[in-house]
């Protein structure tokens, strides 16, 4: 039986069951009763059938020719019972809780550093080839953890977004000596942004964040090429984040640039504006501030696309950009605790990037002055300090082992190492000659060949210490 004809058959059964007396008087009464419903029920049938066997096939109903067909006959409409309101809240799509919205993600890498020749060891008082960026760089190698990252990240409501970034791969040393431990929990970020604009193209920070100062210094390690940032412009920022208010401005066009590089698997330096101006402690990542004077700090850079200047610069992006920084600081001195003295630590910088597609060009050079130790004096002075890097990268993905991509980076630097106690010199110069490869997503791997030549950041060892090395770093992202 059709559905049209249960639903016939259904209402003459509610008609009936309408029109019956509640109980009926004796049994002959009842018998008469049902008698009639099966005469009726057997009538409808009938009707019905003799109804559909003189209607056109057709092939398929269109749904208003559905929907009429299984309306029932206007005589028995009286006794249809009308569908129930949905309420509006039951419609309507509930908005989720702000912890719905949050995502948890993170990256992990792996070290083995080798020495092929140099000086790892050295007399007292002469530098040993050391960086400031990776301590398993010695004369002990073995594996080590670099980064060990773990964020939370999500928009609170339309207008507020969070970010909470922490290392679990932290070295300390012991309370009672020199030995290092590993595996300790760092804060790195916790900051909120706070977009004044629907478009999100303004946006205020507040928090512990990254300093806008220098494109590779924000750029994320995750997405970094060269296993370690450059000296001269890591220099300005070490571990790259301050304590402080920024406010970012990006334009719409600008963010379609960065969106269509960013889909394209480009390395992008993150979202961090194509303007940016901003106050900080000035003191350094998770260190208390020593003095009343702030950071000031500002950021610019603009992507050109170059598509109109021919067939050769089709999908070609140039940005260009510089920054600069105002501040006070108190490095950390080997009597112990701080200077009592704030030196001045000011400088510009400037940078650019031609994205790989394939081939690309990366440089960043900053000139200034800072703190440094005065050797002659055994002092900490305000002296002058400059430097940069100049990288070279083609990109070569491919659809059966992922994306390659070699490198090639010259960095030079002379200045003092404001994080380090007494601020040492730093006397910089390095190549490295090494390949990405990009697996998966999820996996990453590089290898490089580093020559080096550097002073130790040691105010107690002088020289430069000179080496060359093999480098390898694995890189899971989760």
């Amino acid at each position: 039986m059709t559905l049209r004809m249960r639903l016939a058959v259904g209402t003459a059964l509610a008609t009936m069951m309408l029109s019956t007396p509640v109980q009926a008087q004796d049994n002959a009464d009842l018998q008469r009763q049902i008698d009639e419903l099966k005469a009726q029920v057997q009538a409808l049938t009938a009707a019905l059938v003799a109804n559909k066997s003189a209607q056109p096939v057709v092939s398929a109903p269109t749904p208003a020719a559905a929907a009429e067909s299984a309306a029932p006959p206007v005589a028995l409409a009286a006794v249809s019972t009308a569908p129930a309101a949905v309420p509006p809240s039951a419609t309507a799509a509930k908005s989720k809780p702000w912890y719905e919205k949050l995502s948890l993600r993170g990256y992990t890498q792996m070290r083995y550093n080798a020495f092929l020749s140099g000086d790892d060891t050295a007399p007292a008082g002469q530098s040993r080839l050391r960086s400031p960026h990776d301590s398993s760089i010695s004369d002990r190698g073995g594996f080590s953890l670099r980064r060990a990252r773990l964020v939370l990240q999500g928009d609170v409501s339309d207008r507020v977004s969070l970010y909470l970034q922490s290392d679990f791969a932290t070295a300390v040393n012991n309370q009672a000596g020199t030995e290092r431990r590993e595996g300790f929990v760092q804060l790195r970020d916790a900051y909120a942004d706070v977009f004044l604009d629907k478009d999100k193209n303004v946006r205020l920070r507040f928090g512990q964040s990254k300093v806008p100062f220098g494109w590779e210094n924000m750029q994320s390690s995750s997405n970094r090429l060269t296993l370690d940032r450059s000296d001269a412009i890591n220099s300005a920022v070490p571990s790259e984040r301050d304590l402080g208010i920024v406010s970012y401005y990006t334009p719409s066009s600008v963010q379609q640039i960065w969106d269509r590089l960013g889909h394209d698997g480009q390395k992008l330096f993150g979202n961090y504006g194509a303007f940016g101006v901003g106050v900080f402690n000035g003191q350094g990542t998770n260190r208390t501030e020593q003095n009343r004077g702030l950071m000031k700090v500002a950021f610019a850079t603009w992507p050109f696309e170059l598509d109109g200047l021919g067939d050769a610069f089709e999908g070609q992006v140039l940005e260009i950009g510089g920054s600069a920084m105002m501040n006070d600081v108190q490095p950390e001195v080997r009597s112990g605790g701080v200077s009592t003295i704030a030196y001045d630590d000011d400088r510009v910088g400037i940078h650019a990037m031609l994205y790989p597609q394939p081939f690309g060009i990366q440089a960043e050079w900053n000139w200034g002055k800072g703190p440094e130790y005065d050797v002659a004096s055994q002092s900490i002075q305000t002296k002058n300090l400059s430097g940069g890097y100049v990288q070279t990268m083609y990109r070569l993905p491919t659809e059966t082992i992922g994306t390659l991509i070699p490198y090639g980076r010259w960095q030079h630097y002379r200045g003092g190492w404001k994080a380090g106690i007494n601020a040492p010199r730093l006397e910089t110069d390095e190549i490295e000659l090494g390949v990405e490869w990009q697996l998966w997503k999820a996996l990453e791997f590089t290898f490089a060949y580093s020559w080096m030549k550097r002073a130790e950041a040691d105010d107690r060892r002088t020289g430069r210490a000179e080496g060359n090395l093999i480098r390898t770093q694995v890189q899971w992202n989760y």
